[in-house]
């Protein structure tokens, strides 16, 4: 997975920089959306700056919350659900390798730097700030919009622990994935499309790799072996008729050993 993150940074690197292509798919997705009367962007972050505090709070949980939160469910899940783990692991990154795909063949300009949006970059205003100017020669790709990790990720975070928890409480784990969503589009980093393609590749990868029906046990938590039962018949030793045991010791060993 370090490997893939890093062919991923890598290869947001190299097709930074292509600025026509990026606000001229962001034409595409912006009249697509309108085709299919997916909502404005723009209500949802008017909607937030009414409430300052709420957009300081959004800003933040789009900028703060997403590498941590998957660190912390890759461990937890390592550790407590090592079963769905392996799952987990491959799901991440069938889904990380499809985005860093379609990043290098969609550069996408977000809502924030494509004027007919009418969208703002809320980050520079009421901070923290993300990101800077778009430069061909940054480190960070700020046109690789298409599809949304963050809504990717979050969803995979939700899934997994859903699926593998059994108590009612379990699905208030979609709480992430609604809060990243509401995040990265009240923001200006991603339009709608951008989260409704990350759930695209994501429910394909999953009717591929199914999860575990059980888990393995965390460590640490292992059952301890049953003891094998004896019939009484083995237990007890058989005697000839002058009284004299017709199974010795080591016989009886070998029944309480092979059961």
């Amino acid at each position: 997975m370090t490997v893939l993150y890093a062919a991923y940074k890598y290869g947001r690197r190299v097709a930074n920089g292509q600025f026509a292509d990026a606000y001229d798919n962001a034409e595409h997705v912006w009249n697509l959306e309108r085709a299919l009367f997916l909502p404005h962007e723009g209500w949802v972050q008017d909607l937030l700056l009414h409430f300052e505090p709420v957009i300081r709070t959004i800003n933040v949980y789009y900028a703060t919350v997403h590498f941590p939160a998957m660190a912390i469910f890759l461990v937890y899940m390592f550790w407590r659900r090592p079963g769905h783990y392996l799952w987990v692991r491959w799901v991440l990154t069938w889904l990380t390798a499809a985005a860093l795909v379609l990043h290098l063949l969609v550069p996408l300009a977000p809502p924030r730097l494509f004027h007919t949006s009418g969208l703002m970059d809320t980050s520079m205003v009421y901070g923290p700030a993300v990101y800077g100017k778009p430069e061909g020669d940054s480190m960070s790709n700020q046109f690789a919009a298409m599809p949304s990790l963050h809504v990717g990720w979050a969803l995979v975070i939700a899934i997994a622990l859903i699926v593998s928890s059994r108590t009612r409480l379990r699905w208030l784990w979609l709480l992430h994935p609604a809060i990243t969503i509401l995040a990265v589009v009240g923001t200006g980093h991603h339009y709608w499309m951008d989260g409704i393609v990350a759930a695209s590749f994501l429910g394909i990868i999953l009717l591929v790799l199914k999860p575990p029906r059980r888990d393995l046990p965390a460590p640490g938590t292992e059952p301890a072996p049953e003891r094998a039962t004896v019939p009484a018949a083995a237990e007890a030793p058989r005697t000839s008729g002058a009284g004299t045991p017709a199974a010795t010791r080591p016989q009886a060993d070998l029944v309480h050993r092979d059961g």
